[in-house]
């Protein structure tokens, strides 16, 4: 009797509900029926048929610490040009390197700079899961075939797009010219500039009568001096040059009736490029560099015991002492010091226990004055890093191991090699050098030069009605809590953070794809299009963030 009451209330609730429309039914469960419109795609007030993009190497698709043709197929410019192509958007070109291990050539053979005798344009960094590598750690040898003397495409190029330009470099006639390499003349420029070297970035974006355009520039003017270490060799450039240049660009892009869109520069202290390797680095609990660091600790506390008598006698705050427990800041160089060499040398040349430290290196008695005088040349300007500095990610190769260079020169002071390599110890006896360092002083020139060119940006794309992507403030919002689209949330952290690429300055291809989304949101805002409203962003997670070792 239970069974069939309950089969009969169920059959009296279908009559209820056969006698309601369908629409009526699930409005009374409370579900939604409405179904949402989404507008056509309109291109607003602009013309997108010819797009031409000019800056750097955030325009290029420099990503993994090079160009190679599967990162500029995800260049920025790139992905929206196939967003604009849905609203009237023609070709877009860009000069495609030969293959994807990255990296050029000259003539056949490796570039070497004559500074450093170093190899330039080296092929790409990869990842196997862990820290980035040079791509020939992994799979070997390899010959970039990109030859910026011999196999140069043809454009012209909607990518206008030059890794390690500067602002007024944009501007600068024979920057692409081959007969002013290496002095003044870009090797990405030019494979660009064709039957016209002595071309402007500026002068091959106008011959093309773009009608729209991005021009994301100004991040190496700034940069440069950054990734330096802020030691002179790449100065900033001067606020008046800036303008100049900015004011130069947006006046000719503009002069034709050409709409676009202007970003600005983030702040390099929000890049892993600058916040990856800790200021105390040398970790005696660190599973593969502890135990061997732990062993040294003794002898390094009496080394520096001796020179801090010095310290505590005149400035305190650059004690140096190493434990066996927390982490230990890394020894740095530190220019913006008084340099006490000589009061070093003098304090330890004076002690009669310093000549006993001596002899028990092995080294004869006679030989103190000298090591003294070797001492106080050493860490006259030097102190352990603290949170208000930053280790620039080049750093990391660096640390722990022995200067050739520092090591062959006690050498040639009759210091044996063993003793010498023992002292020659980047950023343990031997302080890490400026260019692996940002100061706090350097880092304040560098805000400072960064906040005054933003103005510039800012007030240029006003002024000519442009619209306005704040990547310093994307930027900053990336590395204080991340940025979220789609199912994905992006963060600042090397290698698994998914926004910056492997070299911890340039994008990857997923975060390229996020920017992109931003400069449609801001045309959209500016010049009344729908990218955002009509669902023609790009879903980022169509982009990778890392490419294999063994794409070629």
């Amino acid at each position: 009797m239970i069974n069939t009451k309950y089969i009969w209330l169920f059959v009296s609730l279908i009559g209820l509900v056969s006698c309601n429309e369908p629409e009526d039914v699930l409005a009374d469960f409370n579900i939604d029926t409405s179904t949402e419109v989404v507008p056509n795609l309109t291109a607003g007030s602009v013309d997108f048929s010819t797009y031409v993009s000019v800056g750097n190497s955030l325009t290029a698709g420099y990503t993994d610490n090079a160009l190679f043709k599967a990162a500029q197929e995800n260049s920025m410019p790139n992905i929206l040009s196939k967003q604009f192509a849905m609203v009237g958007g023609g070709t877009f070109t860009q000069p495609l390197m030969n293959d994807n291990f990255g990296g050029l050539i000259l003539g056949g053979n490796p570039v070497i700079s004559p500074l450093t005798g170093e190899q330039l344009f080296t092929p790409r960094l990869v990842t196997t899961g862990g820290a980035p590598l040079a791509l020939t750690d992994v799979i070997g040898p390899v010959m970039p075939t990109t030859d910026f003397l011999l196999n140069n495409p043809t454009g012209p190029f909607n990518n206008m797009g030059v890794p390690g330009a500067k602002g007024y470099h944009l501007i600068a006639p024979g920057f692409g010219n081959i007969a002013n390499f290496p002095a003044a003349a870009n090797p990405y420029f030019i494979r660009m500039t064709g039957s016209t070297p002595d071309a402007s970035v500026l002068e091959l974006a106008m011959a093309q009568n773009p009608t729209f355009f991005t021009l994301w520039a100004g991040n190496n003017d700034v940069l440069g001096y950054a990734i330096s270490g802020g030691n002179g060799s790449d100065p900033i450039t001067d606020q008046t040059t800036f303008n100049f240049a900015i004011s130069t660009l947006v006046s000719s892009l503009t002069s034709n009736g050409a709409k676009g869109v202007m970003a600005n520069i983030p702040y390099v202290t929000d890049i892993p490029q600058f916040t990856t390797i800790p200021y105390n680095a040398l970790d005696p609990n660190d599973e593969d560099t502890g135990p061997e660091l732990v062993a040294q600790i003794p002898l390094l506390n009496t080394v520096f015991g001796a020179i801090n008598q010095v310290f505590a006698a005149i400035d305190p705050s650059r004690t140096i002492t190493f434990s066996t427990t927390e982490a230990n800041g890394v020894v740095i160089h530190d220019k913006t010091l008084p340099n006490l060499s000589a009061q070093i040398a003098g304090a330890l040349g004076a002690s009669d226990s310093f000549s006993l430290f001596v002899q028990s290196l092995g080294l004869p008695a006679e030989a103190a004055p000298m090591v003294a005088q070797l001492m106080g040349n050493a860490y006259g300007q030097a102190r352990q890093a603290n949170a208000n500095d930053l280790l620039l990610l080049t750093s990391k190769t660096a640390i722990g191991e022995v200067s050739e260079n520092s090591s062959t020169a006690l050498q040639a002071s009759n210091i044996p090699k063993a003793l010498a390599d023992q002292f020659s110890v980047h950023g343990i006896t031997l302080p890490l050098a400026d260019h692996w360092v940002l100061l706090p002083s350097e880092q304040a020139e560098i805000k400072a030069a960064t906040d005054a060119f933003n103005t510039t940006i800012k007030n240029a794309a006003d002024a000519a009605g442009l619209a306005f992507v704040d990547a310093n403030a994307l930027l900053s919002q990336l590395a204080s809590s991340g940025l979220a689209s789609d199912n994905f949330i992006l963060t600042s952290n090397l290698v698994t953070g998914g926004a910056f690429s492997l070299d911890g300055v340039h994008l990857t291809a997923r975060g390229n794809a996020y920017i992109a989304n931003e400069f449609m949101k801001a045309i959209d805002a500016t010049y009344g299009s729908n990218f955002e409203a009509s669902k023609s962003l790009v879903d980022i997670g169509n982009y990778p963030t890392n490419y294999s070792p063994l794409l070629q």
